[in-house]
C-alpha cells in the first residue's frame, strides 16, 4: 500500500536535489546570510548604487532560498506521511496524501520557475506595449482583448496597472496602448510574452459571419532605476506635445500635455499622455526612454554572448509565439512550449501561468 506514491514523491525530491546541487544552494544560502548583514550595516546607503544592488541580489535569493527551504521541508514531511500511513496500513488518509501529493507537484514547479527569475532586471517593474498588426478593425479590438487579459493576469498577481498611453482604433480597440506594471517580478514574468499573439475567430465586424485572423504584438522592457548608467544627450532626442488622444468629456485634455520622445540615434520612440501636466508626462516619457535604451544594450550583450545558448530557443521580437483559436474549434496554443488548452475564454480573462512558467522553465540555464 502507498508504494506508488512514495515512488513518486522520492521521483520528486530526486529532481529537487539534483536541481540544489546544479545550483549551489546551499551557498547561496550562506551568501544569503551574508547579504542580510551587508544591508543590515549602518553605513549601507552611504553608497546608492552598491546598497541598490545588495538588496537587489537580497530580493532575488529570498525568493529562491524561501522556495527552497519550504520544498525541501514539503518533501521530507510527506515521505514521513507515506510511510507512516504504509507501516500502520491505514486507508484512511488516502485523500489527504493525494491532495498532498498535487500540493507537492505544484510547489516543485514553482520553485523551477522561482529558479529562473533571478536575471539583472526580473524583479523590476515593467511596460507593457500592445500593438495592432494589418487588419485595421479586426486587429485593433484583438490588441484590445489583449490588453484586458494582461490587466486581468496582474490583478490576479496583486500588480498594479496604469494604462499610461494609447491610440484608439478606427471603430474599435486600440491601435497601440502601453501599460504600467508595478510589482514584485513584474517583468521576469511578463518577459515571456514578448513577441506576436494570433487570433482566429468569426468578425463579430463582418456581417457575413467570416472567419478572419489577426495579428497584434507585445513588448515588454523593464523599468530601470536612475542609477542605471544610460548616456541621453539632449541634442540625440526630438520631443513633440501633442493632445490627448482620450474619448472627451471630463478626462479631455485642453492643452497639448501628451509628450512623445524621438531618440535619433537609435529610433526609438517613447510616448505618455496619463497625466494631465506635460511635465508628469515628460519625466515618464523619459523613464521608458531610458528603459528601452537599456534593453537594447542588454540585447547587445546577449548578441555576443550567444554562444553560450545555442541550445536554448531565442524569441525575438516580431516571431509569433502563440496562436487564439475561437472558431471551428477553442484552442490556444504556445508555438515555443508546445502547452496548450481549450479553454481560450479562461485565458483571455488572464489565466496564462502556465504559458509563462512553461516558457520560464523551458528557457532557464544552470548557473
Amino acid at each position: 500500500m502507498y508504494e506508488i506514491e512514495r515512488e513518486h514523491v522520492e521521483e520528486i525530491k530526486a529532481k529537487f536535489e539534483h536541481l540544489v546541487t546544479s545550483m549551489k544552494l546551499e551557498a547561496k544560502a550562506g551568501r544569503q546570510a551574508e547579504l542580510a548583514q551587508l544591508t543590515a550595516a549602518p553605513d549601507l546607503w552611504n553608497d546608492s548604487a552598491r546598497a541598490r544592488g545588495l538588496l537587489q541580489e537580497q530580493n532575488a535569493l529570498q525568493l529562491l532560498v524561501g522556495a527552497y527551504r519550504a520544498l525541501q521541508q514539503q518533501v521530507a514531511g510527506l515521505l514521513d506521511f507515506v510511510a507512516l500511513a504504509a507501516q500502520e496500513k491505514d486507508a484512511s488518509v488516502a485523500e489527504d496524501i493525494t491532495r498532498d501529493m498535487a500540493a507537492l507537484e505544484r510547489a516543485y514547479q514553482q520553485f523551477e520557475v522561482a529558479r529562473t527569475l533571478s536575471g539583472e532586471l526580473d524583479g523590476n517593474n515593467a511596460y507593457l506595449a500592445i500593438h495592432a498588426g494589418a487588419g485595421g478593425t479586426e486587429a485593433c479590438d484583438w490588441a484590445s482583448m489583449l490588453l484586458r487579459m494582461y490587466m486581468r493576469w496582474c490583478e490576479r498577481h496583486d500588480l498594479k496597472v496604469a494604462l499610461i498611453d494609447f491610440l484608439d482604433g478606427e471603430g474599435a480597440g486600440y491601435k497601440s496602448a502601453t501599460l504600467h506594471i508595478t510589482g514584485k517580478y513584474a517583468f521576469g514574468y511578463l518577459k515571456a510574452e514578448r513577441g506576436v499573439h494570433r487570433l482566429v475567430r468569426i468578425s463579430p465586424f463582418d456581417s457575413n459571419k467570416r472567419r478572419h485572423t489577426s495579428f497584434a504584438s507585445a513588448d515588454v522592457i523593464a523599468e530601470v532605476n536612475d542609477d542605471i548608467d544610460i548616456e541621453i544627450n539632449d541634442k540625440d532626442l526630438r520631443i513633440d506635445t501633442y493632445r490627448s488622444s482620450g474619448a472627451g468629456g471630463q478626462h479631455v485634455n485642453v492643452t497639448d500635455s501628451a509628450v512623445r520622445i524621438t531618440h535619433l540615434p537609435t529610433g526609438t520612440v517613447v510616448s505618455c499622455q496619463n497625466e494631465r501636466s506635460q511635465i508628469k508626462n515628460r519625466g515618464t516619457a523619459m523613464k521608458m526612454l531610458r528603459a528601452k535604451l537599456y534593453q537594447l544594450e542588454i540585447e547587445a550583450r546577449e548578441k555576443k554572448a550567444a554562444q553560450q545558448y545555442e541550445n536554448k530557443q531565442k524569441i525575438e521580437w516580431g516571431s509569433q509565439i502563440r496562436s487564439y483559436v475561437l472558431h471551428p474549434y477553442t484552442m490556444v496554443k504556445d508555438v515555443r512550449t508546445n502547452i496548450e488548452t481549450s479553454n481560450a475564454a479562461a485565458v483571455l480573462d488572464g489565466e496564462i501561468d502556465a504559458f509563462i512558467e512553461a516558457y520560464l522553465r523551458a528557457t532557464a540555464t544552470s548557473d
